[in-house]
């Protein structure tokens, strides 16, 4: 509606005015979709994974609370324009777990939509959550048409990691536990996890007893060498899109991350 808004500040005549609401109109025909081209719903993300799965659910212009460059987003504190950017929001996104999401809940009063987001890259769980959301953002389309690309690259993605398992056998690993999709991805066996919470002594023994080949780190909570002395390749799994919110992006970064462990380029 912002074109419509534009002619209406200044003094056009009531021709024109027909003219472009019927332009408009013409141009909203033809969808599906419930927020079409003369309504997109304002979507604020608290961090750039959130903001992913908005992105592939069909809405390009999200704004993202914790910036890009704040590499373990729970350490970042709202500022004020923040809140008030939920305030004016249609949907908001966040998860549970985030130490603001008190303060998000709180400031997004009652207009907008509070979505909590399964921020789990395992492919059903992606696949099912931006389906959900295509739904609630009357984008479904947009978000069947990124779920069918999303399976035919990740299906591609995955052949062309277990062509470098070393030997040609499947590897084992170890991970951290927002990594696991890593494994998946991989087709490698995961004999153990450790995380969120810091891992004792007698964890990291009893993980290491059991001669992973690898280990998948997870680059936003890593507290260095996981499982050190143990023989395992540590690989640093990215969970977070970039400033792109590509989710995608995610899926081909780790492809390249594993191949280059496994093939011990």
């Amino acid at each position: 509606m912002a074109r419509f808004r534009a002619l209406t500040n200044g003094r056009v005549s009531a021709a024109a005015l027909a003219l472009s609401v019927g332009v408009l109109l013409s141009g909203c025909s033809g969808t599906d979709d419930k927020h079409d081209a003369e309504h997109h719903p304002t979507v604020v993300a608290t961090t750039a994974w959130e903001a992913g799965f908005a992105k592939a659910a069909g809405i390009d212009d999200v704004q993202v609370i914790v910036p890009t460059s704040v590499h373990h987003a729970p350490d970042y504190d709202p500022k004020p324009s923040d809140l008030t950017a939920v305030a004016e929001a249609d949907f908001v996104l966040y998860a549970p777990f985030e130490p603001f999401a008190a303060k998000i809940r709180e400031a997004a009063g009652s207009r907008a939509k509070l979505i909590e987001v399964n921020l789990d890259n395992s492919a059903d769980k992606v696949t099912a959550q931006v389906q959900t959301l295509g739904k609630e953002f009357g984008t479904a389309s947009a978000a069947e048409s990124w779920t069918s690309a999303f399976i035919a690259e990740y299906d591609r993605l995955g052949k062309e990691v277990r062509a470098t398992w070393p030997g040609g056998k499947q590897p084992t690993v170890v991970a951290q536990v927002f990594s696991t999709w890593a494994a998946q991805l991989a087709g490698a066996q995961v004999v153990g996890t450790y995380g969120p919470e810091a891992v004792t002594p007698g964890q990291l023994a009893g993980l290491a007893a059991k001669k992973p080949d690898f280990v998948l780190d997870n680059a936003h909570m890593s507290s260095g060498t996981a499982l050190p002395d143990s023989g395992a390749k540590q690989i640093s799994i990215v969970n977070f899109p970039g400033q792109d919110y590509d989710l995608l992006g995610v899926y081909r970064n780790a492809e390249v991350a594993l191949k280059k462990a496994m093939s011990g380029s």
